[in-house]
């Protein structure tokens, strides 16, 4: 029979109950008192097990939690060549993708990720255990199953700060409230009071290019004799990559003599990081007895540049032609002069086209003449973000455990774009435009508490939590520069308004939008017998603007023998809609099946013309989560396999574009609307499908002496797949006046969502430590997957689409480092040794890419990479 005690040293810890996903219930700081309350009161391996799992060669996944928990060591992220968080963790996690995000817009700024098959706003993101602001980029450009996601930028976080990552893999919305959809992943930030690390890293891809620098640095300092105040930063640099071919309708220009077009024409590939600056504090200070007070923030900027479509010198709409290129667009200057006609290219080469333009009358002006290669924009933003929480916590008299805290956070994105025009200002335009800012505040109040009592009618004391929440989300639009969305006086014929390919924000566009909420929630976790517990949280939460939700979660586990448990757990969830997804105005510029880049407006789902094309506000996605699996552990050997599903009913999107008639551009005129004439059609977020996303996770580790050291095996598995369930249909009319059944997401659409990422993906690492000498070998694997080449929003290719159906693909990753003092370490790996690269693009000579540019795998090739450390 346990003792009862046993468990009461833990409960210092517990932020919101011991339930089945223990490890995740306690904060960053909290951690820390329950090790040294746990070594003080009793110094057991079970304690040991819980703070320290994650560390090189101990199990990646709690053993004992009822629900899959990861943990991953700061020395995993480590021993890795990429330098970014995204992609450090998609390398541990194989639930967890991101890609490149080249000619994406503001995706290309913070980069989508996607745990279990989820949008990015699917996953909560904490920090030492507290909520993690919203990211204000947007994805308006996230390849189906991203777009339109708002969540948390996780790249702001250097990997030199963490002690430990934990990865909740299952829905704890009833424990956090909104987000924890697919799961809630913490960064536990270092707290050592003493010792620290220099870092240098350089590498390059085996093409030539993307070349990093990076240095990193974490000191651990007392904070008085009771405290500790531990510090990091990280400052990097990498050059872009190109792996493009030429565009065939530039090698056709080029063809026919056109000598100033580019070679290529238009570039793929991974942006540039002309500077990426971040720092992170965290302090802890023991006020008084069994009272502590803590805090933790951050700060960051990074300037960030990417390419853009290359814009045709005789098709591209708005600039250079509104008739698909027979003739070109010819703007009056100066009407007392005379009249001025575009001129008809039909068959004509460069020289000829040339000869007509250079024989217009002064007062008539065609950008052909100022622009005769076209031009490529280059779109960039300047990222800042910012945190800072902090509390007091403790034990009070009566028993109970307190954390009483408050946090905010701000992120700020402001765009610009290079190398482009506002078409509508003629010979005037500037060629750089800044396009104006997004900024995303999160404020928040939270008060939790925690006992164990003694119940008669158990064997265990029955852990008892609760607390209350209050937060107030602010999103803001800010105008750009005058010039970024000037109605110049070519407007009125048909040369397009704003900075082209990025219009900047308008006066009538800017504005704080806020909103409040307030929750309350409890959790009980009972331990029945020695063999079998079970945890039950409820949670209540009200928004001011769509109302009040309630979820629940029930989770058991079930020792069945010594080696071998069960576990389950079933619970509700829910995603509120964020207030930029609900305000947001934005335009982009993206590709579209039989016309070619288009110019998109995103408006809110309540305007009049998102209206007309069936928005409407916006309600919270609801979701039910099912999962059960088993842990086995016999002495080295520990192996999880979970079976999860995870049903969302009224998913938050944004619409395929809707295309915009002439009346309904007048209708946008009418409202004041003055460049409407430049869109094509209009999208807006909105709850307009349901998914089933179903799955399961295995994790095996098993460590063994061999070849003279340390060997550790470990396996890494997850299978994904999502079917869309429902998609909302309303009555319309088509071009003729006939009935028909309108959706606001296509086919392609659904296909991306369903199949956009690889069904399977897994890791294979054998890692070897003989001392001084360490090294480890990775096999990925990355299974089959669909991409929309560009969205060009059809499935079928005589409906002018792009699709492409993409093979299974294998990496090898491979690391050797050397200790050569106690402080020195050098190593030297490559990513991706054998320089593996996807299936090449079927479609490249229409948009020139090389390759396709959503693959998990990414389209880089090989990395290689030297790292020094220094540890005092």
């Amino acid at each position: 029979m346990k003792n009862k005690t046993k468990l009461a040293p833990l409960a210092a810890g517990i932020k919101f109950a011991l339930t089945g996903s223990a490890l995740l219930m306690l904060s960053g700081t909290s951690f820390a008192a329950v090790a040294q309350d746990a070594a003080e009161a009793q110094k057991t391996e079970d304690v040991e097990k819980i703070v320290v799992v994650g560390s090189r060669g101990a199990p990646r996944s709690v053993g004992d939690s009822a629900v899959p928990v990861d943990v991953i060591g700061a020395d995993e992220f480590v021993k890795a060549g990429p330098s970014d968080m995204m992609t450090l963790m998609s390398s541990a996690v194989p639930s967890f993708n991101v890609n490149t995000q080249p000619i994406n817009d503001a995706s290309t700024l913070v980069r989508p990720a996607n745990l279990r098959g989820l949008p990015p706003d699917s996953t909560l993101v904490l920090v030492n255990g507290k909520r993690r602001h919203r990211s204000a980029v947007i994805t308006f450009l996230g390849s189906g199953l991203s777009d339109g996601s708002q969540g948390p930028d996780i790249s702001v976080i250097p990997s030199i700060a963490l002690k430990q990552v934990e990865i909740l893999r299952d829905g704890a919305a009833a424990q956090y409230g909104s987000d924890a959809i697919a799961g809630v992943i913490n960064f536990r930030l270092k707290d050592a009071s003493e010792g620290g690390a220099v870092e240098l890293k350089t590498g390059q891809h085996y093409d030539g290019d993307g070349d990093l620098r990076q240095v990193a640095a974490n000191i651990g300092l007392p904070f008085t004799d009771n405290g500790f105040a531990n510090f990091s930063t990280e400052f990097k640099q990498s050059d872009p990559t190109s792996r493009s071919v030429q565009r065939g309708d530039a090698a056709g220009l080029a063809a026919k003599g056109n000598t100033q077009i580019a070679d290529p024409a238009q570039v793929w590939g991974s942006p540039e990081f002309k500077r990426d600056f971040k720092v992170f504090g965290n302090i802890g200070l023991e006020v008084a007895k069994n009272k502590e007070f803590y805090a933790f923030g951050n700060f960051a900027q990074r300037n960030v540049e990417g390419g853009f479509y290359f814009r045709n010198p005789q098709t591209r709409g708005g600039v250079y032609s509104n008739d698909g290129g027979d003739s070109l667009l010819v703007g009056n200057l100066d009407a007392s002069k005379g009249a001025c006609s575009n001129i008809d290219i039909q068959g004509l080469n460069y020289n000829q086209v040339t000869a007509k333009v250079n024989a217009l009358p002064s007062h008539c002006f065609t950008f052909f003449s100022m622009l005769p290669g076209g031009f490529t924009p280059k779109f960039g933003g300047i990222v800042t973000d910012g945190a800072l929480a902090g509390g007091l916590k403790g034990e009070m008299d009566n028993g109970w455990f307190f954390d009483l805290s408050t946090s905010y956070g701000r992120s700020e994105v402001e765009f610009y774009i290079k190398n482009t025009i506002n078409a509508s200002m003629g010979p005037r335009t500037p060629r750089d435009f800044n396009a104006g800012k997004y900024v995303q505040q999160e404020q928040a109040i939270n008060y939790d508490m925690n006992k164990l009592i003694e119940v008669d009618a158990l064997p265990y004391p029955l852990a008892v939590a609760g607390g209350l929440e209050y937060r107030i989300d602010t999103f803001e639009i800010y105008a750009g520069d005058k010039n970024s969305f000037e109605v110049g006086p070519l407007a009125s014929q048909g040369f397009g308004i704003g900075s082209n390919g990025f219009p900047g924000f308008k006066p009538d566009d800017a504005g704080s939008f806020n909103r409040y909420n307030y929750a309350a929630y409890t959790e009980f976790g009972a331990e029945f017998s020695d063999r079998f517990r079970s945890d039950f949280a409820l949670r209540y939460e009200n928004y001011e603007d769509f109302g009040t939700t309630t979820n629940a979660k029930l989770t058991g586990r079930f020792q069945a023998t010594d080696e071998m448990a069960l576990r389950g757990a079933v619970s509700t969830g829910f995603r509120a809609p964020t207030i930029g997804q609900s305000m947001v105005r934005n335009v982009t510029t993206s590709f579209a099946a039989g016309q070619g880049l288009v110019d998109n407006a995103t408006l809110p789902p309540t305007h009049p013309i998102s209206v007309l094309k069936g928005g409407k506000a916006l309600t919270p996605e609801e979701s039910t989560n099912y999962s059960f699996g088993t842990v086995v552990e016999v002495d080295d050997f520990y192996a999880t396999l979970d079976y999860y599903r995870i049903e969302v009913e009224d998913r938050i999107s944004q619409s395929s574009s809707q295309t915009l008639t002439p009346a309904d551009i007048q209708a946008l005129l009418n409202l004041g609307v003055a460049d409407a004439t430049s869109f094509a059609g209009v999208k807006y977020f909105t709850n307009d499908f349901d998914t089933t996303t179903q799955g399961v996770d295995f994790v095996a580790n098993y460590s063994a002496d061999l070849m003279g050291g340390r060997t550790t095996f470990a396996l890494a598995l997850n299978y994904n797949k999502t079917e869309v369930d429902r998609i909302t249909e309303r009555p319309g009319v088509d071009g003729d006046g006939n009935p028909v059944v309108l959706r606001n997401i296509n086919e392609a659409k659904v296909k991306q969502i369903e199949d956009g990422l690889p069904k399977v993906r897994g890791s294979f690492t054998v890692s070897q430590n003989w001392g001084e000498i360490g090294g480890f070998i990775r096999l990925n694997h990355y299974g089959s997957y669909f991409e929309d080449h560009a969205d060009s929003g059809a499935l079928r290719v005589e409906d002018d689409g792009l699709p492409l159906f993409l093979g299974a693909e294998q990496t090898v990753d491979v690391e050797l480092n050397y200790s050569f003092s106690d402080n020195y370490n050098i190593a030297v790996g490559a990513n991706n040794l054998f320089d593996e690269v996807p299936d090449e693009n079927r479609w490249a000579d229409v948009l020139g890419a090389k390759y396709p540019t959503t693959t998990v795998m990414g389209f880089n090739g090989g990395f290689y990479y030297a790292r020094l450390t220094y540890n005092f």
